[in-house]
């Protein structure tokens, strides 16, 4: 698998992609930069293109132009890396899964949404697959004592964890980038390089449309001091304006747009459930980074300064927690929401599963704020309808403390660093 073999880590995607191929023509692997989708892919891939091969890429967009045919000859399942510059060869593969009936003859990479829309959707030929960076497990941080699974099928917590509040604000500076892992290094300097590209080649060339780097700043740090809120855009751009600076609306939401397309980030959708009153659930969505390490880059964080400012570390081990707890749950075949209400009930995580299973989790950092979170998590779970919905399969408050147990009103309480599938 080429020089870099030997820094590869197992992940979750692995078993993701040998399900997708077994059943689909081609699989098209999505996420931000620099998260392993090329490595990943690699893996199971017998041929590989590099779309954007400085000796090749004149050449491969020609082709991709004129005989796209010629540019998917290799053995399967062939890679196709940053597919999105040349659109036209979602067409071919298509086209190709059509005539040829194989599964599992691609999989295709991108760390953008194509400017331009290919002229099908490629819908019963291609699969989706959203890729994230490296969870704490992954990267063997957490001892995956307590399986997010077993707890849905109503196993019991039990577990200790060897990381503390430092650990803690020292990971979400890293953040979980294969490469930064795999190398044992701090990783501060990567995430911030990463937004200094966005915002300086990325945020226009994903459309073609121009943009400045400065804006592009303004709109991600803003974004960065509202993660794990549910703040609308005019709450975004109050607080751009609050620091000094200002965009106008349909500026500000053209930016953020342009950055979900990047990936870069990615909110996390509120979950309705049937309640016993008539409380006007939120439809708004939780406000993060597709990793913490770009939240806390984007604010200048260091893991010395966060300790220093409890509030701001709070919220970005909250975003720490949904990517894993995003990780975990879709490993699982399940999916992860957040629920408020206009009462102020809340829970920062809702996992769901696709046979109807249910579980409140909520996040809080520090031993003292554990029994408010019960509490909450508690009240919550009475509102909600179980007539209609079934009676949750566990409530958790994920923590920074060392011991995962069954506390004595029933809820859980799990260190993330516990945690795994």
């Amino acid at each position: 698998m080429g020089d870099n073999e030997h820094l590869y880590m197992p992940r979750f995607a692995d078993g993701e992609l040998s399900q997708r191929l077994a059943r689909s023509g081609a699989v098209v692997i999505r996420g931000p930069k620099w998260c392993g989708k090329t490595e990943t892919a690699r893996q199971q891939a017998k041929s590989v293109l590099y779309m954007q091969n400085p000796d090749t890429y004149q050449s491969n967009m020609l082709l991709a132009a004129t005989k796209p045919s010629v540019l998917l000859r290799g053995d399967k399942p062939r890679l196709i890396d940053e597919w999105q510059v040349a659109p036209a060869l979602w067409d071919a593969v298509r086209f190709d899964v059509d005539t040829t009936r194989a599964r599992g003859g691609y999989i295709l990479t991108g760390s953008a949404t194509p400017g331009e829309k290919p002229l099908h959707s490629g819908a019963g030929r291609f699969s989706i697959m959203d890729m994230r960076t490296m969870t704490l497990f992954e990267q063997g941080l957490s001892s995956g004592e307590v399986s997010l699974a077993a707890l849905m099928d109503g196993g019991e917590p039990d577990g200790s964890a060897a990381m503390d509040v430092e650990d803690y604000a020292r990971a979400v500076c890293r953040g979980g980038w294969p490469e930064v892992v795999a190398r044992g290094e701090d990783g501060q300097g990567l995430a911030h390089d990463y937004l200094v590209a966005v915002a300086d080649e990325d945020i226009s060339n994903v459309d073609g449309v121009q943009r400045s780097a400065d804006y592009a700043m303004l709109a991600m740090r803003a974004y960065a001091r509202c993660t794990s809120t549910q703040a609308d855009m005019a709450k975004v751009r109050a607080d751009i304006i609050a620091h000094g600076d200002d965009m106008s609306r349909n500026t500000l939401s053209a930016y953020v747009n342009a950055l979900r397309s990047l990936y870069v980030l990615e909110d996390l959708e509120a979950w309705k459930p049937s309640l016993r009153d008539k409380t006007r659930v939120t439809s708004t969505p939780t406000r993060h980074f597709t990793d913490p390490s770009l939240a806390a880059a984007a604010l200048g964080a260091t893991p010395e300064s966060l300790l220093a400012d409890m509030p701001t570390l709070g919220a970005l081990f909250e975003s720490l927690c949904i990517h894993d707890l995003r990780i975990y749950a879709r490993a699982c075949g399940g999916f992860l929401y957040h629920y408020r209400d206009d009462s102020g009930r809340e829970s920062d995580a809702v996992v769901v599963f696709p046979d109807g299973r249910w579980a409140l989790v909520e996040v809080k950092l520090g031993a003292r704020n554990v029994d408010q979170g019960a509490k909450g998590l508690l009240d919550l779970a009475s509102k909600i309808d179980q007539g209609i919905v079934g009676p949750p399969a566990f409530l958790a408050v994920v923590s920074t403390g060392p011991y995962a147990y069954r506390r004595p009103d029933g809820v859980l309480e799990i260190p993330l660093a516990c945690l795994t599938k």
